[in-house]
């Protein structure tokens, strides 16, 4: 099998000849560390014989933004909301918000899809990576109304005092991938990953009525738009999404993942939940990738690869994704013990 065909079988809950290797993101100075001169994440994926290539949504090209302070990385978005750059790839969303009362809420005017970025991005990608998957990195109708009200703590207090007004926000983005997603699906994208959080290692950070009621129809609108455009999709969540999993489950998503390394989230007990109805995807902590020995990453890996891998179809990857934090050496480690021992069928007893 190439990558592209490894991926896919696996996000068809079957079994490849070996366990797909993915990462929503690599941070640029984890690609620098290993492979100087590398024009992006996407090169390191190729020299490491990753099998998915990436386009983030989220993060964007400084010709993609209105600077209001480059000096000081302040630009306005997509969405027209403030943000804030950092030493980290994804910023963080300022203050004031871009929306903040019904009436801005009714004046608002989201973005064109069909002029985003991202859409040559697939194309090109598609043409220089033809036998590897390709894929999109998103969001649903949560992280755009972050973005619009200045901050996570700004939806929260909707959320309580004013649901409605939240869920109209949410329905901005969710209404925008919607329809961004399947443009970007005929230009060549296989896999669309929704990377809104829900969560933390507590549990749901909304109760999960409210989730039901207020996040998910947006999920759900994003997801049907996804699979009758002919591609799969992976929802990532972080923390512990026990209390929500069948509402996210029964979506119709193809796959759960990365999700972290947190108890109760082992990804066996995942498959063991969901026979044949889900892929799941990770879980090598950044933590330990972070701060670990090579030879504790190995231990892990082979751990995943034997009590995850060897039972159902799983994607190795870390718990999120590879921060600038993380040591590259770790890294390959959990690639190259990946490539050398997740063929199948894997035996379990020599891991």
């Amino acid at each position: 099998m190439n990558s592209r065909e490894r991926v896919l079988t696996t996000l068809q809950h079957r079994l490849a000849d070996r366990v797909p290797l993915a990462e929503m993101w690599i941070d640029p100075r984890v690609v620098q560390a290993i492979l100087p001169g590398a024009h992006d994440s996407n090169d390191l994926v190729q020299y490491l014989g990753l099998d998915m290539v990436t386009v983030p949504t989220m993060i964007y090209d400084s010709d993609e933004v209105e600077w209001v302070d480059r000096a000081q990385g302040v630009f306005r978005d997509k969405w027209g909301a403030l943000q804030h750059l950092t030493d980290e790839a994804i910023p963080v969303p300022m203050l004031p918000p871009r929306i903040e009362t019904e009436e801005d809420l009714a004046r608002y005017r989201p973005p064109d899809p069909a002029k985003s970025p991202v859409i040559e991005k697939v194309r090109r990608l598609k043409a220089r990576f033809p036998d590897k998957a390709v894929a999109v990195v998103g969001e649903s109708g949560w992280a755009p109304a972050v973005y619009l009200r200045g901050g996570i703590e700004n939806l929260f207090l909707d959320l309580a005092e004013r649901p409605q007004f939240a869920k109209d926000l949410m329905s901005i983005g969710a209404a925008y991938y919607a329809e961004l997603f399947p443009i970007a699906i005929a230009a060549g994208a296989d896999v669309v990953f929704l990377g809104d959080d829900y969560s933390d290692n507590r549990g749901p950070m909304m109760s999960p009525q409210m989730f039901e009621e207020i996040i998910l129809p947006h999920d759900a609108a994003v997801i049907t738009a996804i699979k009758k455009a002919g591609a799969y999709c992976i929802k990532h969540t972080d923390g512990d999404i026990r209390k929500i999993m069948d509402q996210l489950v029964g979506t119709g998503l193809d796959a759960l993942g990365p999700l972290q390394d947190v108890p109760g989230m082992e990804l066996d007990k995942i498959l063991e939940r969901y026979p044949g109805r889900i892929t799941v995807m990770g879980n090598v902590p950044v933590d330990l990738l972070a701060r670990g020995t090579v030879e504790e990453v190995v231990a892990a890996t082979k751990r995943l690869l034997r009590d995850v891998s060897a039972k159902g179809p799983h994607i190795m990857s870390s718990g999120n994704t590879i921060t600038s934090c993380v040591r590259p050496k770790n890294f390959v480690a959990m690639v190259r013990t990946t490539q050398q021992c997740g063929n199948y069928p894997i035996n379990r007893r020599t891991l």
